[in-house]
C-alpha cells in the first residue's frame, strides 16, 4: 500500500511518496525554494495516486516568517468503476502526527486545522521575534474568488501591499479564524456566474442602479415577485465533490443486467473515439442549431452523412437529420399520410407486429388530427372502407419475424393508402431495404449505431420518404449549396417549412431534434464502414442463430420457425418462470404473453452470454453443448428473396476513416469548422446558451446509467427512479407546481403534452367543445404548431406599442369564445424582452372565461427564485432544460420538454404502456392522456445533468443566476442603447434576461439587414443574435449569466463597430452594395485569393478588432446562397460531378 507523507518546513515542503517498508532511496522529493532576495513565491506540484490527483499549493515565505499556508484539494478523476474505485489513501502530516486512511475532504479539513494549530503555536513563539524586510516587489494577488478564505490577501484584488509580510505575524496573533474558512472550496455557484460581486455593482451603477437587487425590484413587477425560493433538499448547494460522490452513490443502486429485451433499445459498443471526441466534447455538445451555415460547416457534414446513411440503407432518396424518437417518427409519418390524403381519409392502421410504444405514441398523437387509429393482425388488416390515409408496419418485427412486404406494399398502393415500414438499420445491412419493397416512409432509430441505450434516450430517430413528399418532411434537412465564391456549401434546406415561420401552418412542431446523437450514428458508420458495419450484423445473427439452435437441442422450448435477424421468439409453458430464473442470473428477457418470450441479441452479447441462457432455460438440466460448439451448424435464417444485393455506403467517407487515427483528425477537422461556446459566448434570444458544466456532463457517460435499458424492471435502476423522485421534487419547488411529468423529450413535446392534458381535462369534464386557443404574437415560435397539432382553433392577439400582450384584445377574444375557449399559450417574460405587468390579470381573464393557461418555459432563465409560473397563475408549463437546466444544445438535440401541472391537472399527465408512469409525485387516481414518447422517462440518460446543475447551485445560486443573467441583458443593452434603438422596455425602462435591437432603420439609410450584420459578426468571432424574429428587421440579444463581463463588453464593442461600419455606408464613405457587411463573413480562401477586389483592404476585412489578432475563429466558406440551395436540392452525399445531374427542382 503506497503512503504519502507531506513535510512542512520553514523553506519548503517535502512529498514522499513511499511504501511500508522505507527505502530513502525511492522518496520522491519536491522542495520550494526561497530565491536569495526573499521575494513572495508561488509554486505548484501535482502528483497522482490511486486514480486521485492530490494538487498541493503552498505560498511561502522567507526565514522566520509566520506564514506557512499549505492547501490540499482532492478531485476524483474516473468514477465509472465505483467497484474498483477507492477515494482514500494513506496521508500524514509530519509535524502533527496524524497518520491515518482517509478520504480526500477529510484531509482538506484536517490539514486546514493542522494549519490552524501550526498558525497558533508559531504566533505564540514568535511574539517577539523581529519581522525581517521584506521587499516592496511582490507579485499580484489573485482574484478575490480564487484565493482561500484562509488567506491575509482575502479581500486584496489588486496589488499586495508590502507591509503585509512585515506585519503579518502581528495579524496572525490577532486575526480569528473564521468557521467559512474551513468550508469547503469547490462550491459551483461562483463557477457558474461570471460576475464578481464588485462587477455587479459595476455593472448595476452603470444601467442607473446603487445594486443588483434595485435593478431587479426594478424589473420585476412586485405583484407576482416571489419572497423567496427553499428547497427540502440541497437547498444550501453541493459543492462539486460533493456532487460527484452524491451520483456515485446513485450509479450504485443501479444494477445493470444483461438485457435481451429490444424492443427498438439495444447495448452497443460506442466506441471510445467516438465518446471521447463528440460525446465527451465540448466543441461538439455545446454547438446551437446550425442556423448560421458559414461557421457551422462541420457538423452540416456530419448530419449530411447521417442523411446519407439513412438514405442507403432504407432505399429511400430523401431524409431528415434526426427526429425524437422512433414512436415520434412514426407518428410524424401519420402525420404526413394525413397530409398526404389532403385529410379527406381519416383512418390509419397499425399493424400489431409494431413496438407497443410506437403505437400508443401514434394512437395519442391521432387524437389531434381527429384520426381513428385501428391496430389489426397483418393477415386482418382491411382497406375496404376507403377511409385509410395510411398503414404502419415494422421490419422486423417486434417480435423478430422477418416478412416479405412485396404484396402487402401492392395492395395498399392499390387502394391508395401510403405504407409506413418502422425499421431497423443494422439489419438493414442484410435484409432486403424498404424502398425496394416500394414504402413510401420509412421511420426508425439509430441508437444501436454507436449510441448508448441510456435508460430510453436522447437516439437519433429518422425518417426517409420520396421526393415527391419532401415539402412534407418533418425536422431538419440539410443540402448543398454554394458560397460567395461558388463553392460548395451545406447550409439547413426548405426551412420555409418550419413551425417558426409557418406558425400553425408548418408541417410540424418539431423544432430540438437529436442533432449530438446523429453526429454520433453517422461517426458509427463512417467508422465502420459498409463492411464493417455488416460484419457486425452478422454476427448478431449468428448469435440469435446458435440460440435458437441451442434451444432446439435442449427440447424445452418451442422455437418459431419465421425468419429473424436477431430477434429468436420462443414459446413456453411458463415464460414468467423463466423470465424469474433469467433475472437472478442477471438477465432480463422479453414476456410477451404467459407463454411466449423473445430474445434479443446486440453488438456486446458474446457466447458466454449464450450459454447463460442456455442454463436459464434447461431450469437445472446438464446442458451437453456450448454455443461455441453450436457455431459450425447455425445456418442463416434470412431467405434469399429478402436478402440484399444493393450496395450501401459507397461514398468515400464511409471507407476512409476506418482506424482511430484517421478517425480522430476527421473528426477534429470538422470540429474545427464549427464556432461553439469553447469560442465566445453565443448570444441567441430565446436559447440560453449558457455553460454545460464539466460536473454535469460527468454522469452521463458511467456505465451505470448508459447500460439500462428502459424496459428492465424498475427495480434494477433504484438509482434513476431515486433521481426522478429528486429532480421532480426539485422542479415543483422550481415551478410553483404540484407534479410534473419528465416524459416530453423536447421543448416542442413538452410543449403538445401540456396541451393535451388541458384537452384531457376539457374532456373529462364533458367540455368537448372547448377547442379555442389564444396565441398573442410575442408568445413562442413552437406556440401555435403545437395548438395545431392538437386539433386546436388559433386565435391571435397582438401587442401594444411597448410590446405588452394588448389586454383588452385579448378580454374580446376570450370573453367572444367564453363557451369554446380552451386555453391561453403565453411566453413569460414574452419574447419581446419585457415582464408584463399584467401577467396576473391575463390569467385571471382566461380563468374567468373557462380556460387554462399554458405557459411557454423558454424564458424560465428569468423567472427561477424570483417568481413562477405557478404563483403567476399558469396551470401548466414545460421546460426546456436544455435552455435554462443546462443540457447543452448539441448542435440541434437532445433536449427535454417535462412539463409541470397544477393539482387538478395531475391525473392526466402522459402514462406509458410498457412501464407505467405517470405525475411526480404521482397523484392517487390518474386518467393519463396517452403516451407522448417512446420511453417511459424521456431521454434519462441527460436528466443528471440538470438535477446535478439544480442540487449545486442551490436555492440560492439558481436566484442570482436569474439576476445575473437580467443584469447581464440590462448593461449590454445600456451600452448598446446610444447605436441601436432598444426594442421594448419595462414600465421603469429595464429589459429581461433578452432584448432587442432594432435595424430596420439600415435598410433605408444604408441598406443593411440583420443577416448583413449577423454575418459581420463572424468576422469578429461571434455567432450572430436571433435575426428576424419575433420582429422582422431585428436582432434578438440573449446574455447568460455564464457570461462574464469581459465577454460581454467584447461582443457589445463588436456591435458598437459595426454601427460605425454602418455609419461610413451612410455618410457616402463605402459602397451600398459592395462593403464589408455585404461581404461578410471573410473566410481565409477568400482572403488569401490571387486577386482582391474588395473596395476595403484584407487587413480590415479580417481583424476588424484587436483582440482578435491573438485569438480569431475563422468562418470556413464566403456567405452561404440560401435560394440556389432550395432551388437545387441535394440531401446527400455524392461525387462532386454527379451533383449538377442528381440536383432537382425545390
Amino acid at each position: 500500500m503506497n503512503k504519502v507523507f507531506i513535510d512542512v518546513r520553514k523553506n519548503a515542503f517535502t512529498i514522499y511518496k513511499r511504501s511500508t517498508n522505507f527505502d530513502s532511496k525511492k522518496n520522491i522529493v519536491f522542495p520550494l525554494y526561497i530565491n536569495r532576495h526573499f521575494s513572495f513565491r508561488r509554486e505548484y506540484t501535482h502528483f497522482s495516486l490511486q486514480r486521485s490527483v492530490v494538487y498541493i499549493h503552498s505560498y511561502i515565505l522567507p526565514q522566520g516568517s509566520l506564514l506557512h499556508h499549505l492547501q490540499i484539494h482532492g478531485e476524483i478523476l474516473e468514477r465509472r468503476h465505483l467497484s474498483a474505485f477507492s477515494d482514500c489513501i494513506p496521508f500524514s502530516i509530519s509535524h502533527f502526527f496524524l497518520p491515518f486512511y482517509i478520504s480526500m475532504e477529510r484531509a482538506r479539513r484536517i490539514a486546514y486545522r493542522g494549519i490552524v494549530r501550526r498558525l497558533v503555536n508559531d504566533a505564540k513563539r514568535h511574539r517577539n521575534v523581529e519581522t525581517p524586510h521584506v521587499p516592496s516587489a511582490v507579485p499580484h494577488a489573485p482574484a478575490t474568488r480564487y484565493l482561500s478564505s484562509l488567506s491575509p490577501f482575502l479581500s486584496t484584488r489588486g496589488s499586495i501591499n508590502p507591509s503585509t509580510f512585515g506585519n503579518l505575524a502581528r495579524q496572525q496573533q490577532t486575526r480569528p479564524i473564521s468557521v467559512e474558512a474551513l468550508k469547503p472550496g469547490d462550491t459551483f455557484p461562483r463557477r457558474h456566474n461570471s460576475a464578481t460581486p464588485d462587477e455587479q455593482t459595476h455593472m448595476a451603477k452603470y444601467c442607473g442602479f446603487d445594486h443588483i437587487d434595485s435593478l431587479i425590484d426594478a424589473t420585476v413587477p412586485k405583484s407576482i415577485r416571489l419572497d423567496s425560493m427553499k428547497f427540502s433538499k440541497f437547498d444550501g448547494g453541493l459543492t462539486e465533490s460533493q456532487m460527484i460522490e452524491h451520483m456515485v452513490d446513485l450509479a450504485s443502486k443501479n444494477k445493470v443486467f444483461k438485457s435481451f429485451i429490444g424492443m427498438g433499445y439495444y447495448n452497443t459498443h460506442v466506441p471510445t473515439v467516438i465518446l471521447r471526441n463528440i460525446m465527451e466534447n465540448p466543441a461538439w455538445y455545446t454547438q446551437y442549431t446550425p442556423y448560421q451555415a458559414e461557421i457551422s460547416q462541420g457538423r452540416l457534414e456530419s448530419l449530411l452523412n447521417f442523411q446519407t446513411m439513412i438514405t442507403d440503407l432504407t432505399g429511400l432518396p430523401m431524409s431528415n437529420a434526426s427526429l425524437l424518437d422512433e414512436g415520434t417518427a412514426a407518428a410524424e409519418a401519420m402525420a404526413m399520410c394525413n397530409n398526404i390524403q389532403k385529410g379527406k381519409k381519416k383512418t390509419f392502421l397499425i399493424a400489431s407486429n409494431c413496438h407497443p410504444q410506437t403505437i400508443d405514441v401514434c394512437k395519442t398523437r391521432a387524437d389531434g388530427f381527429d384520426l381513428k387509429v385501428v391496430t389489426a393482425e397483418l393477415k386482418e388488416i382491411d382497406y375496404s372502407s376507403g377511409d385509410v390515409c395510411g398503414v404502419l408496419v415494422q421490419y422486423p418485427g417486434t417480435e423478430g419475424e422477418v416478412l416479405d412486404y412485396a404484396e402487402f406494399v401492392k395492395n395498399a398502393h392499390a387502394n391508395g393508402v401510403k405504407v409506413v415500414m418502422a425499421t431497423d438499420l443494422l439489419a438493414l445491412t442484410m435484409l432486403k431495404p424498404p424502398g425496394e419493397f416500394g414504402a413510401d416512409i420509412v421511420v426508425g432509430s439509430a441508437q444501436r449505431f454507436g449510441v448508448p441505450m441510456g435508460y430510453g434516450g436522447p437516439h437519433a430517430a429518422f425518417l426517409a420518404t420520396s421526393q415527391e413528399y419532401k415539402r412534407m418532411m418533418p425536422g431538419r434537412i440539410i443540402g448543398i449549396s454554394v458560397d460567395s465564391s461558388g463553392k460548395q456549401a451545406l447550409r439547413m434546406a426548405m426551412q420555409t417549412r418550419e413551425q417558426h415561420i409557418r406558425r400553425d401552418k408548418a408541417t410540424s412542431n418539431i423544432c430540438t431534434a437529436q442533432a449530438l446523437l446523429a453526429n454520433m450514428a453517422a461517426m458509427y458508420a463512417v467508422y465502420h464502414g459498409p463492411a464493417g458495419l455488416k460484419a457486425i450484423a452478422q454476427r448478431v445473427h449468428g448469435l440469435a442463430g446458435i440460440f435458437s439452435l441451442g434451444l432446439k437441442k435442449l427440447g424445452v422450448a418451442e422455437v418459431q420457425e419465421l425468419p429473424y435477424f436477431d430477434t429468436v421468439k420462443v414459446k413456453c409453458s411458463d415464460a414468467h418462470a423463466i423470465a424469474d430464473a433469467a433475472t437472478k442470473s442477471e438477465i432480463n428477457l422479453r414476456v410477451v404473453d404467459s407463454n411466449t418470450i423473445t430474445a434479443s441479441f446486440d453488438e456486446t452479447t458474446t457466447l458466454d452470454d449464450v450459454d447463460k441462457l442456455f442454463k436459464v432455460f434447461a431450469s437445472g438440466k446438464p446442458v451437453q453443448f456450448t454455443a461455441e460448439s453450436l457455431a459450425p451448424e447455425v445456418q442463416n435464417s434470412i431467405p434469399s428473396s429478402l436478402t440484399r444485393d444493393s450496395p450501401y455506403l459507397t461514398h468515400p467517407i464511409f471507407n476512409m476513416y476506418h482506424t482511430e487515427h484517421e478517425l480522430l483528425r476527421y473528426i477534429h477537422k470538422l470540429q474545427s469548422k464549427d464556432l461553439s461556446l469553447c469560442h465566445s459566448m453565443i448570444p441567441l434570444g430565446s436559447c440560453t446558451m449558457k455553460l454545460n458544466a464539466t460536473t454535469e456532463m460527468m454522469p452521463v457517460t458511467w456505465p451505470s446509467f448508459t447500460d439500462i435499458h428502459p424496459f428492465a424492471p424498475v427495480e434494477q435502476a433504484q438509482g434513476y427512479q431515486e433521481m426522478f423522485d429528486n429532480l421532480g421534487d426539485l422542479l415543483c419547488k422550481i415551478t410553483g407546481f404540484d407534479s410534473f411529468s419528465l416524459q416530453p423529450n423536447a421543448g416542442a413535446a413538452g410543449e403538445y403534452a401540456g396541451l393535451m392534458v388541458i384537452r384531457a381535462y376539457h374532456m373529462s369534464r364533458g367540455d368537448h367543445h372547448r377547442n379555442v386557443c389564444i396565441i398573442p404574437v410575442s408568445a413562442h415560435g413552437t406556440n401555435p404548431a403545437s395548438a395545431a397539432m392538437c386539433g386546436m382553433k388559433i386565435i391571435t392577439v397582438g401587442t401594444d406599442a411597448k410590446g405588452n400582450i394588448n389586454i383588452e384584445e385579448l378580454k374580446k377574444a376570450a370573453e367572444a369564445n367564453k363557451d369554446n375557449l380552451a386555453a391561453l399559450m403565453v411566453t413569460y417574460p414574452s419574447t419581446h424582452g419585457v415582464y408584463e405587468e399584467g401577467i396576473d390579470e391575463i390569467c385571471n381573464i382566461i380563468h374567468d372565461n373557462g380556460g387554462q393557461v399554458y405557459m411557454d418555459g423558454a424564458n424560465m432563465n428569468a423567472q427561477v427564485g424570483l417568481t413562477s409560473p405557478g404563483f403567476i397563475g399558469a396551470d401548466v408549463c414545460h421546460l426546456n432544460l436544455h435552455k435554462t437546466f443546462c443540457i447543452p444544445h448539441g448542435g440541434g438535440g437532445p433536449g427535454m420538454g417535462p412539463i409541470g401541472v397544477k393539482q387538478h391537472l395531475a391525473p392526466f399527465l402522459p402514462s406509458h404502456p410498457v412501464i407505467p408512469t405517470g405525475g411526480i409525485p404521482q397523484p392517487e387516481k390518474t386518467t393519463p392522456l396517452g403516451t407522448i414518447a417512446a420511453a417511459p422517462w424521456g431521454s434519462a440518460l441527460i436528466l443528471p445533468i440538470s438535477y446535478t446543475y439544480i442540487a449545486m447551485m442551490g436555492s440560492g445560486g439558481l436566484t442570482d443566476a436569474s439576476k445575473i443573467a437580467i443584469l447581464n441583458a440590462n448593461y449590454m443593452a445600456k451600452r448598446l442603447e446610444k447605436h441601436y434603438p432598444v426594442l421594448f422596455r419595462g414600465v421603469n425602462g429595464t429589459v429581461a434576461h433578452e432584448f432587442i435591437i432594432d435595424l430596420r432603420g439600415f435598410k433605408n439609410t444604408a441598406g443593411v439587414e440583420p443577416e448583413d450584420v449577423a454575418k459581420r459578426l463572424m468576422d469578429y468571432g461571434f455567432h450572430g443574435p436571433t435575426m428576424s424574429w419575433p420582429v422582422p428587421g431585428t436582432l434578438m440579444i440573449e446574455p447568460t449569466e455564464s457570461e462574464s463581463k469581459a465577454e460581454l463588453d467584447r461582443f457589445c464593442d463588436a456591435l458598437i463597430s459595426i454601427r460605425e461600419e454602418i455609419a461610413q455606408i451612410e455618410k457616402g464613405n463605402a459602397d451600398v452594395q459592395d462593403n464589408v457587411l455585404k461581404g461578410a463573413p471573410h473566410p481565409p480562401s477568400l482572403l488569401m485569393a490571387d486577386t482582391w477586389k474588395k473596395p476595403y483592404s484584407r487587413e480590415y476585412a479580417a481583424f476588424p478588432a484587436p483582440w482578435l489578432r491573438s485569438s480569431k475563429f475563422w468562418p470556413t466558406t464566403g456567405r452561404v446562397d440560401n435560394v440556389y440551395g432550395d432551388r437545387k436540392l441535394v440531401c446527400t452525399l455524392l461525387p462532386e460531378e454527379e451533383q449538377v445531374a442528381a440536383a432537382v427542382s425545390a
